[in-house]
């Protein structure tokens, strides 16, 4: 049976908030209720999510990113190895412009370059990353380059999440416990470090946030429970911290998600799946230390992908289990969260604004 979505809003509210109203795009698994990509209207002044719509029809679209004209999106279909391009339509809707393989199974994540002619694709299970070029009507070439982290006698790899920062290349990878560094030498990326730093036991590196001067990196880990702050130096590489992102009263399972830093770089925000909260970290912005400030809970079960708005007033979780997104309002001078309201969709993995 599929869901039935009902979002009662004044008349009068309607009127009053269209000008400040942004689409927010959804990916979703479709193993149950869910039929692809979702699409919500929402508003910027009052956090309401109305109008769902769904975008496209398709298989288990577990992350999302735009080009960056926002004409264009981009999807994983994490079931069939694929990555997907999609031309916005002015209704919301999305037609797709073609699709090709990710050369590897379970692909989780998806990036673009800072100059939008390039995207990075991360497969779990294959364990390893294809770097695609996008073409001038906005869809994707086949991969241009492809990256094995597996090796002979060692745990299989799986590559969680890779982002680009000018010439670098940055890669988590959750199965070898490394944090990979590609170079861009004469148009091509080249492997410039297994591991920027020694990462020791088996926390699990998963996804991870670039301060905007690309002088530290902060990496959440899966197992570990935990946020390994990274210190960019003249000769490299250093790890400065590492912090719990759990209550210090919790003693249950907990598997780490997601981690975004605030717009103005003051706060640092983290999923936890398990606990089912937002921790929330004040950060030092000169020597980019962290220190935890808050733990909310996420007023539903299992967040993966959580979002800020581009207001920076907001912050929406997408709970996978619970179906549903929460919002919540954002502190500006402290950063800590107060749980606002939800929205009922079938399970939300990615949101993208």
């Amino acid at each position: 049976m599929k869901f039935k979505f009902y979002f009662l809003v004044p008349v009068i509210a309607l009127f009053n908030c269209k000008a400040q109203t942004i689409p927010l795009y959804v990916g979703t698994y479709t193993n149950g209720d869910s039929e692809g990509i979702y699409k919500l209207d929402f508003n910027t002044e009052t956090g309401d999510l109305t109008n769902l719509q769904l975008s496209t029809s398709t298989e288990n679209p577990s992350f999302i990113t735009y080009s960056h004209n926002k004409k264009y999106l981009y999807s994983v279909g994490e079931s069939n190895e694929t990555i997907s391009a999609f031309k916005i339509q002015k209704s919301g809707t999305l037609e797709l412009l073609n699709t090709v393989t990710t050369h590897g199974g379970a692909p989780c994540h998806v990036s673009l370059n800072t100059d939008g002619t390039k995207v990075v694709v991360s497969n779990y299970m294959g364990g390893n990353i294809g770097i695609y070029k996008i073409l001038e009507d906005g869809s994707i070439s086949e991969a241009s380059q492809v990256f094995d982290h597996n090796e002979a006698d060692e745990k299989p790899a799986h590559a969680h999440s890779a982002k680009f920062y000018k010439d670098d290349l940055f890669v988590s990878d959750l199965g070898r416990n490394r944090f990979y560094q590609y170079k861009l030498v004469d148009n091509a990326y080249q492997l410039e470090s297994k591991s920027i730093i020694n990462i020791e036991g088996n926390p699990g590196p998963r996804h991870f946030e670039i301060s905007k001067d690309g002088k530290f990196i902060y990496i959440i880990n899966e197992y570990g429970g935990s946020i390994t702050s990274i210190e960019r130096t003249d000769t490299g590489f250093k790890q400065i911290d590492t912090d719990s992102t759990l209550d210090e009263n919790y003693e249950g399972k907990n598997s780490c998600a997601d981690i975004h830093l605030s717009k103005d770089e003051r706060f640092l925000y983290a999923s936890n799946r398990g606990e089912n909260t937002i921790a929330v970290f004040e950060r030092d912005n000169n020597n980019g230390t962290i220190t935890k400030i808050q733990n909310i809970s996420v007023e539903g079960n299992w967040p993966r992908n959580f979002t800020l708005d581009p207001t920076g007033k907001f912050l929406l979780v997408a709970n996978r289990w619970s179906h549903n997104i929460s919002v919540f309002s954002i502190d500006s001078s402290s950063g800590k969260l107060k749980f606002m309201h939800d929205a009922k969709i079938p399970e939300p993995v990615c949101l993208l604004f």
